[in-house]
């Protein structure tokens, strides 16, 4: 039953990391898994089978939310915009409860309070979360890739930072490749890729094969080298780590609304809309605290 769990958690955070301004690291942290997830990636050379019994089953879940939702993801953000975003939100949201009693418990933990550095954290990271969709531009135009040297290396490098930035809670991998430039192109390459698999053309999967090969090669290093900072992080600065990741998380709404060009619509939303996006953000927020909470055992 957990393996079946982890896979649900795990399709939820693909789905997370291919929407732009939607963190796949805070849906992991409001499904309650992170530390597990971090634990393991950190622990995979030391403890290997342990670490791949935990993974596997979120990776699956996680290959089936990117490959099933690359196809509905501009469908439903371009048709159904405001509920799409209000379900994520209820999602992310959803997982607050269990993040301050993570807090909480680190703090009885350490005999400490969350003080000056907490604070900084929580107001430094919250900014962070709030400018980064800021700096994407209008007018990517990367949309296909050649295979050239120069752009097997780049891919290489965007697969580092994009994982990296995946990785960590509030800041959205997508958005961070959208601003690189990738995104489009990245998006339209794995469609390339399942098409030519769907239609077993040998010639199509290699030219889409090996453009991803290189990214994909940069998400695991990447995954594996933030991974071991981040328990850095938790081992030595565990009550500002905390809130460090509350503050993306709390700013989390807002990237998610200005990346889609949500606030440019509210004024047109009909009252239909408006309360379908509140039950969807309320639903998906009980279903992520109940996961959370049965992951966690609290």
């Amino acid at each position: 039953m957990t393996a079946v769990l982890d896979i649900i958690k795990g399709i939820f955070i693909g789905i997370a990391n291919i929407i732009p301004g939607v963190s796949g690291g805070t849906m992991a942290v409001s499904l309650g898994i992170y530390d597990k997830i971090i634990a393991s990636v950190s622990n995979l050379f030391k403890d290997w089978k342990s670490s791949v019994k935990t993974l596997l089953p979120l990776l699956a879940g996680c290959a089936i939310g990117i490959v099933g939702f690359t196809y509905a993801i501009e469908f439903l953000l371009s048709r159904h915009t405001f509920v799409t975003c209000m379900a994520f939100v209820g999602l992310i949201l959803g997982g607050l409860p269990t993040l301050f009693l993570s807090l909480k418990g680190e703090m009885k933990r350490t005999a400490s309070s969350i003080g000056i550095a907490g604070i900084l954290a929580f107001v430094i990271l919250f900014c962070v979360a709030v400018f980064l969709p800021m700096l994407n531009a209008d007018d990517e135009v990367l949309r296909t890739f050649t295979a050239t040297p120069g752009t097997l290396i780049a891919l290489f490098f965007v697969g580092v930072i994009a994982s990296a930035t995946m990785v960590i809670p509030g800041v959205s991998g997508s958005l961070v490749m959208m601003i690189l430039g990738y995104y489009y192109g990245i998006i339209n390459t794995i469609k390339a890729f399942l098409e030519a698999l769907r239609h077993f053309d040998i010639g199509g999967m290699f030219s889409a094969g090996i453009l991803l090969l290189p990214f994909g090669i940069g998400v695991l290093l990447g995954i594996f080298l933030i991974a071991r900072l981040i328990t850095f992080l938790f081992e030595k600065y565990g009550v500002a780590t905390y809130c460090a990741i509350l503050g993306l998380i709390i700013a989390s709404p807002f990237a998610i609304f200005y990346n889609t060009g949500l606030f440019g619509q509210l004024g047109s939303l009909t009252a239909g809309q408006i309360i379908l996006g509140l039950v969807l953000a309320v639903g998906c927020g009980v279903f992520t605290y109940i996961l959370g909470k049965k992951d966690s055992g609290k």
